[in-house]
């Protein structure tokens, strides 16, 4: 399991990344490898309003489908777009080519309140879904 050190993650097992008053999220390389191949990724439209914790969309695999959590506010600027053609991107590149949202932050602070790498590392191990 990959998780760079750089990123937040949450406990809905997506990561964030601020980017110059942005969001980037996209889902933890734990996550996709529990729910194997995925084959479709649902992201809302550019415009839409997403909040802290709540579900912005939905993710299907061979194993499950499991709603996609933000872990902030505010409004999805750009969705990535590749995933509806190659949702095997959050397989194969889920920190960088499988991104799936990015989003204008209402609070950035939101994002200090999620994991670093070791800690999501830590709570893996004592809640292992």
């Amino acid at each position: 399991m990959f998780l760079p050190r750089y990123l937040k993650y949450s406990k809905r097992h997506t990561w964030v990344k601020a980017e110059d008053g942005l969001g980037r999220v996209g889902l933890s390389d734990y996550a996709q490898e529990m729910l194997q191949e995925v084959l479709f990724v649902h992201l809302p439209e550019p415009g839409t309003e997403v909040k802290y914790l709540e579900p912005f969309g939905s993710i299907e695999s061979i194993k499950a489908v499991q709603k996609l959590c933000s872990p902030v506010t505010g409004t999805v600027e750009k969705v990535n777009e590749d995933l509806e053609f190659d949702p095997g991107l959050v397989n194969n590149s889920p920190y960088d080519k499988g991104w799936m949202i990015l989003v204008r932050l209402q609070d950035e602070s939101e994002i200090d309140t999620h994991m670093s790498a070791e800690e999501y590392k830590e709570w893996i191990k004592e809640h292992p879904d």
